[in-house]
This record gives C-alpha cells, structure tokens and sequence, in this order.
C-alpha cells in the first residue's frame, strides 16, 4: 500500500491504488477517515486500505534542518552589512563593493528563482534541500579563502563568488517551508510548520545583526567572524544530507498531499498567471515583501539622518525582528485551527500599514526614541507576521499547482519589487537644507528622507488597500481535502458545472383504436353493429 501511496503522490492521481478503484476510496469509506494529532492517521473501514493517512515523527527532524538551513543562509547574507567600514579597511575595498556582497542576494533571486521553482516541483524536496545546504556550506567556505590562502590578489572576487553562491542557494531555502509543509504535515500543522521554516530566516538576520559587531573589533578579527559561520553552514549541510532520506512520506499526511506537486513546470506557471486571485495576491504581498525589505535595508540610513545612533538603529532593527517571529508564532497557530488564512492577512496587513504611516511621520523628530521603538515593534509584530500565512494562502488559492512555484513567483515579484523601491527611495533624497542633527558617518552630507518616507507609507497603504478589495478566493486545498478527493491534475480556474444527461427525443405514443359503440337496437346488430 506505501509503495501505490508514493507513487500516487508522485503523480497527482487520485488516492486509489489500483487502477479499477476510480480518482479515489469510495465516499462512505473517504468520509470515515479518522485524523490522529500525534500518532498515525487510520481509516475506521476494515483493513488498511488505499484511504490511510499517517503522520511520521521524522516530519520534525526534516523541519529541524530545512530550518537551521534557512537561518545559517540569511546569517550569511547580513554578515558584512553590519562591520562594512572593518571589511572595507582591511581588504581594501570601497563601500560600494561591501554593500555589493549583500546586494548580489537581490540580483540572483530573480532568474534564480525561476530555476529553483522548476528544481523544487520537479527534482523534489529532497534534492532541493541537499543541493541548497551545499551550494550554502561551499559559498561560507569560499568566503573565508581570502583569509586562509596567502598571495590572493583579489579577495573581493572570492567574497563574491561566495555570497553568489549563497544566493542561488536562497532561492532554494526560501521556496522548501511551504512544500515540506505540504508533504509532510497534516492540515492541521501546516500553517505552524510553514511559520517555524519561514521565521528562522529573520531570525538569522538577527544573529548576524549581533554576532558580527560582537567578533569584529579590528581588521585582524575579520578571519575569526568568516570562520564562525562556516560553522552553522556546515551543521545545516551534514543534518540535511543525513537525515532528508526521502522525499516524499511513504503514506500522505492529508489527501492534498497526495496530489502535490500534480502540475509540470510550465503549465503550472501558466495556470498561475491565469489565476486572477493569485496574481492580486503576488503583486499586492509581492510588494509587502519589497516594502519592509527596503524597511530593513535602509533603516540605519533614516534613523541616523534624524540624530539617533546606529546603536538605536540596530535595537529597532531587532525589535522588528523579535515581534515579529513572536507574532508569526501567534498568528500561525490561530491560523491552524480557524483556518482563516484571508481575514489574517488582511487584517494584519492593515495593521501593518498603520503603522508604516506612523512610522514615516516620526521617523523625521528628533527625541522620539520610546516612540519609534514601538512603532518598529509594531510593524514587526504586525507585517513579518503575516508572511507565513500569505505564503499558505498562495498555495491554497493556486492548488493544485506545486508549493514551489505557488510561493517562489511570489518571492521572485517580491524581490524584483523589492529593488524597484529601494532604487525610488534612494533617489527622491535630497540634501538637507535646514541645520542638521545627523550621526551618519559614512561622510555625505545630511539626506532629507521626508518624500521617501511618505512614498513608502503610500506603496504600502496601496498594496494592502488593494488586497483588501479585490482579492477573494476559495481554499481549494482545504476544499479537495473535505471532500476527500485530489484536485484534478490539469485543473481548470473556475469550476465547470456538471455535464448534463442527454435527453432523449420524446417517443410518438400510438393512437388507441376507438371504442366500439354497443347495439341500440336489433336492426343494428342485423347490420353488423356488434
């Protein structure tokens, strides 16, 4: 039975294993199907039949290294950002080519994650996560050559060459939580599983934010910071090749699982951008993405032209990282058991907006601290929380198409989004005209960052505006699971109404003779009236 339920998943047919069992169990069967929290999922009807659901407990050990994977990943990308001025002096490098090495990550995700949607629904999660843990071990160590290799003409090169290589392996990092989700875990655990890989991404910008300020004091301490995080690297890639055995369960937690990954490539790109509610979501969260990518990317740069120091900057920063995991982790359990995937992200991204406008007008006071480190707080706890749940609901209102391409094109619009506003920002700053209260060390003069600012509030006031008014959508996922049949595996966007019965031409009935009419008198009956 494990072996027709593999295959079955593999190829997006219906949970039937044997080809006269039709799409799937019969109804009676589907319907008295019994799913267990922490044990395994069993079917009431006798013996196990091709209608068994099972959780495993490795679903955690697999969550445990696509998670330290993620984090180890962002770790690296923000590792020169906070010690730019050390790395720049000691290789001889400009600040240009320091702000490259985090830039690169931008650049990379866009045609990479387009090749990374087609490796993670088409190779699998298995191969996907092993050749990312790789591609992120090899980009750490080339990074640290510079420091270990004597007569390197041209460490920026080297630095370079890692940090791409660690971009390619986000793409296919940031893509894995919604499908190991899928596979993996009932739907019930989806939307915590996805918020627990999801989260650890900001966590490891986090660390970064602390740790590499914490190892570098001099030039000299720059080979020790590279050497401590080929540590983590290296954990993620030995858990990964060890312990991601398999792709795919041997028997599906839910019956959506049975039918993931059902579309090729490009026919499921096609189906999403046919999908109206799809596009409005990746556009609209798309540009969420961009908006508090270039939120954190400029956060130092704002704050210091308003007096506050970078200290404050990097507790701003943190706080908008911590209130947000914290409340990825409120919201992903809510979403768990109500299942009300629409109304958060809603909800949450007008919170998000409000505080984003708030956050604009302060930004530019002088002496307002307290205030701007909750209102940093706030748009954590309320925009990074969000994110999980609008990656499930991409896949929810895109099912059957695979998790990877339902959530990477988001990612990939994000990112492409994500750079378009940080080049507008950048450019509508002029210099400051009044007499100025800037910290900013890095030797420009003073930047009025009032239109960039209001620009940002307006970006994100749009997007969630729009979101809020056009995007409807059904649970097509959750919906193929109450009924306990896999979608279709070429499915259509809008459902098609069952084909008629062909009615039969009306028959002609033939005439019944008339009766005969009974003798009145002799003379008839005489004449043959009988």
């Amino acid at each position: 039975m494990a072996r027709r339920l593999r295959g079955t998943e593999e190829t997006g047919e219906g949970l039937g294993g044997d080809p006269g069992d039709g799409p799937g169990m019969p109804g009676d069967q589907r319907r008295s199907a019994v799913y267990s929290t922490d044990g395994p999922m069993t079917a009431v009807h006798p013996g196990d039949g091709p209608g068994t659901l099972r959780t495993y407990a490795r679903r955690w050990l697999f969550l445990l290294a696509v998670s330290l994977l993620s984090c180890s990943n962002a770790m690296l990308w923000l590792s020169f950002a906070p010690v730019a001025d050390a790395i720049a002096q000691h290789f001889l490098l400009s600040t240009e080519q320091v702000n490259w090495l985090s830039l690169i990550y931008f650049v990379v995700a866009i045609p990479g994650g387009i090749a990374a949607i087609w490796v993670l629904d088409f190779v699998g999660l298995r191969a996907a996560t092993i050749l990312g843990s790789w591609l992120n071990f090899v980009g750490s160590a080339l990074r640290a050559l510079p420091c270990v290799a004597v007569g390197i003409p041209s460490p920026f090169a080297f630095f370079m060459a890692g940090q791409s290589l660690c971009a390619l392996a986000q793409t296919l990092v940031i893509f894995s939580p919604a499908k190991l989700a899928a596979l993996w875990f009932p739907e019930h655990q989806r939307a915590t599983a996805n918020m627990i890989a999801t989260m650890s991404n900001p966590l490891g910008i986090l660390v970064a934010n602390l740790l590499s300020p914490a190892l570098v004091k001099k030039g000299e301490d720059i080979p020790l910071m590279l050497g401590v995080y080929i540590i983590p690297a290296s954990l993620a890639c030995l858990l990964s090749s060890a312990c991601i055995w398999e792709g795919v369960p041997p028997t599906p937690p839910s019956t959506g699982a049975a039918s993931s990954t059902s579309e090729k490539f490009l026919p499921g790109l096609w189906l999403l951008l046919r999908n109206k509610a799809y596009i409005i979501l990746a556009v609209c969260f798309g540009g969420g993405i961009g908006v508090f990518s270039s939120f954190s990317a400029l956060l130092e740069q704002i704050l210091c032209a308003s007096g506050y120091s970078n200290e404050f900057s990097g507790l701003c920063g943190a706080l908008f990282i911590v209130f947000g995991i914290l409340g990825a982790l409120i919201l992903g359990l809510y979403v768990d058991r109500t299942k009300h995937f629409t109304e958060a992200t809603k909800i949450g991204l007008c919170l998000a907006s409000l505080a984003c406008v708030a956050f604009s007008l302060v930004a530019q006071l002088q002496g307002q601290a307290i205030a701007l480190a909750a209102i940093c707080s706030l748009l954590g706890l309320f925009g990074f929380a969000v994110a999980p749940v609008a990656m499930e609901l991409a896949v929810e209102c895109s099912f059957p198409v695979g998790e990877g391409a339902a959530t990477g094109l988001v990612f990939v619009l994000g990112q492409a989004e994500g750079m378009l506003i940080m080049v507008l920002l950048t450019v509508l700053t002029v210099p400051r005209t009044e007499p100025s209260f800037s910290t900013c060390q890095h030797g420009k003069d003073s930047l009025d960052w009032t239109v960039s600012l209001l620009l940002l509030a307006g970006l994100c006031a749009l997007f969630t505006c729009a979101l809020v008014l056009f995007f409807h959508t059904p649970y097509r996922r959750l919906q193929a699971e109450s009924e306990g049949l896999p979608a279709p595996r070429t499915p259509s966007l809008t459902p098609k109404p069952p084909p008629e019965a062909p009615q039969e031409a009306p028959q002609e009935v033939p005439a019944l003779p008339a009766p005969l009419e009974a003798p009145q008198t002799l003379q008839d009956c005489d004449q043959g009236h009988v």
